[in-house]
């Protein structure tokens, strides 16, 4: 009984590290494609394929939920 339950418990715990991993590789590559929107953005405006004032609008809506994922990363 006693093998039985060490078993289940050393499964759940695998599972729940492959859990937080993939969360924790999602999390980081969604920050990393706002950082290249951001960038793009910055082309956009500097190509002159938006206006500056729109294109600055969205690069700092992009800049918040940047650091709200970088706040709740961190706080994790």
């Amino acid at each position: 009984m006693k093998k039985l339950f060490l078993s289940i418990a050393t499964l759940s715990l695998m599972s729940f590290t492959s859990v937080e991993i993939y969360q924790n590789y999602v999390l980081g590559e969604s920050i990393t494609t706002i950082q290249d929107m951001k960038e793009w953005m910055t082309q956009d405006i500097e190509n002159g394929n938006i206006d500056p004032e729109l294109g600055q609008t969205y690069i700092d809506n992009l800049e918040q939920v940047e650091n709200d994922l970088i706040k709740y990363v961190n706080n994790k």
